[in-house]
């Protein structure tokens, strides 16, 4: 057996060059500092490091790269799911190379941590160092992904030739396919909850639903979905359907069904939104329902569209909400997580100049931007399966309505960006003037339901968690397990999933703090969350015989209208 010294002696040439590798590396990451697009370089930050991040970054680097230049064709990918089929063990070269993947992986992303620098520029580093990441993983490529490789062996080629009929379907129908889209038909297997459209205007269609009990509550019930999604993830099958279960509960429930967008709106402000659209439903479901007073609801950016209209109305003098729900929604936006990284005074003026005066945001843009935050589930995932391995994608209604997308009017897009995500005027009282009103949430004062998941990306718990502060009624918070949709459309029949309740109804100024006192619950929230909306609700009275009221309100269509079938 070689001594330990022979053996450091044959591995200095290794090292040598492992350290100059290392030197090369750290040259190129601080070159993201300074080089860039004509005329752009002196807007990008300079990148230093500290001497000792480095060294500590670079002996662990070198130290796992000598572990794996030993093991050799014999090395092992570490726990990586898109390493994890049994082709890969089986396949000494791709195995290595996804071995060397990941190691590479943790070091960049180790750089980028290591940068002395803002939080805003560090984790932008992160972000585009994980972007490049996912897209040059061995898995991508069938030079090196070993269950492709295995596939096309078994098939004689035929999985590579579906993987190219995949692709050109994908490049025809202008978007990758993450379910099979024939298999569902808005208003037949999805969005199938019996109603009728009883009014309509440019922006928007109201739906009422057929009662499913003898009687209802006195107060009718909207719901406002975010623009940025078809309104059924509200409504995707009977047994998730959080519409459907306000029904089943004994609720008289109207949804606002936003128009996807076409080049007629493309001068649509915000304002236009609130008062056409959001006050417009408010005061159209009080007329139907005959009742000053209605509970409402709104989800994402359906929930900062419905405060903004009852703040405005709150200023006109007018509190028609008994109650008001909001899901996973952002009005204080100082913490707006992964998407932060994309809001600054640049990017922002750019998109007023290119849109803000008319124009259309195209809803791939926006979808592309979501999926990309999470890219090796909602983007090289498909890739590798459609095209590498050839397969079809399975039925899925989730995925189905996330490719279903929808536009949005450049200056509503504009006025938003700057006023919420770049200024958070929003959450400033008087700093926004909408609908010809200063606007002051704290002007709501009717109690309010809460609700945010606590893995949510797109509006991250303590986002969620910040309106607990500047609305004016009694207030109660719930944040319930898992992400964005996932933790919102979670029925109790499924009995999935937790949700956290603060028993002595404490509020305070941070979601860590509140987080302290709670007390985790098995299940959906919903079932708090009924119980709480019944309280609210009024009197029960016999479930009205037709939809409408009178010639004014008659019902149109049938549920879920015209609508929501326009594709972007």
């Amino acid at each position: 057996m070689k001594s330990q010294a022979t053996t450091a002696n044959a591995f200095a040439p290794f090292q040598e060059a492992l350290t100059q590798g290392w030197g090369k590396a750290l040259e190129s990451f601080q070159s993201l500092g300074s080089a860039g697009p004509a005329g752009a370089a002196a807007e990008l930050p300079q990148l230093s490091f500290s001497p000792e991040k480095l060294a500590a970054l670079r002996d662990t680097y070198i130290a796992e790269a000598g572990d794996l230049w030993r093991q050799g064709m014999a090395a092992k990918p570490q726990t990586d799911r898109r390493f994890a089929g049994e082709a890969w063990g089986s396949n000494p070269l791709s195995s290595f190379a996804a071995a060397v993947y990941l190691l590479n992986a943790r070091t960049l992303l180790g750089f980028a941590d290591a940068a002395d620098t803002d939080e805003k520029t560090r984790a932008r580093l992160r972000f585009a160092v994980e972007q490049w990441m996912a897209a040059t993983s061995p898995s991508n490529y069938l030079a090196f992904n070993a269950e492709a490789q295995k596939r096309a062996l078994e098939t004689q080629g035929e999985s590579i030739a579906r993987g190219i009929q995949n692709l050109l379907h994908d490049v025809k129908q202008g978007h990758m396919s993450m379910t099979d889209e024939s298999a569902f038909e808005v208003g037949r297997n999805v969005a199938t909850t019996e109603g009728a459209v009883v009014f309509e205007n440019e922006l928007f269609q109201l739906l009422e639903y057929k009662p499913l009990t003898a009687k209802v509550h006195e107060r009718p019930f909207l719901l406002v979905p975010p623009c940025i999604n078809k309104f059924y993830i509200l409504d995707l099958q009977p047994e998730n359907s959080l519409i459907r279960y306000a029904v089943e509960q004994g609720h008289r429930v109207f949804v606002v069904s936003w128009r996807n967008p076409d080049d007629s709106l493309r001068d649509c402000t915000w304002d236009r939104y609130i008062e056409e659209a959001a006050i417009k439903a408010i005061h159209t479901v009080q007329d139907i329902g005959g009742s000053d007073k209605i509970n409402v609801l709104g989800f994402c950016v359906g929930g900062t569209i419905l405060s903004t209209a009852l703040a405005v109305l709150a200023a006109r003098g007018e509190q028609p909400a008994a109650s008001v729900t909001l899901l996973t929604t952002l009005l204080d936006f100082s913490d707006t997580g992964i998407l932060d990284i994309f809001i600054d005074e640049p990017m922002v003026a750019f998109r007023e100049m290119q849109m803000g005066q008319g124009g259309m945001l195209p809803g791939m843009d926006l979808a592309s931007t979501f999926s990309f935050l999470r890219p090796n589930d909602l983007v090289w995932n498909y890739v590798v399966g459609n095209y590498l391995k050839g397969e079809t994608p399975p039925p899925f209604d989730l995925l189905y309505w996330n490719s279903d997308a929808t536009n949005l009017p450049g200056p509503f897009y504009a006025w938003y960006l700057r006023n919420t995500y770049l200024e958070n005027k929003l959450a400033e009282p008087n700093a926004l003037t909408v609908c010809g009103e200063k606007i002051d949430l704290g002007r709501i004062n009717v109690p309010a339901y809460i609700y945010g998941s606590r893995e949510d990306h797109i509006v991250p718990i303590g986002g969620a968690y910040a309106s607990t502060q500047l609305l004016s009624g009694k207030k109660r918070f719930v944040m319930g397990a898992s992400g964005h949709i996932a933790g919102v459309i979670n029925p109790p029949a499924k009995k999935k999933r937790s949700h956290w309740i603060r028993d002595d109804g404490q509020l305070p100024a941070a979601h860590a703090e509140w987080l302290a006192g709670a007390v985790e619950h098995p299940g959906s929230w919903w079932t708090d969350w009924s119980q709480w909306l019944k309280g609210h609700a009024g009197k029960q009275i016999p479930a009205p015989k037709t939809y409408g009221k009178g010639r004014t309100y008659k019902a149109g269509e049938a549920a879920p209208g015209s609508y929501v079938k326009v594709r972007a």
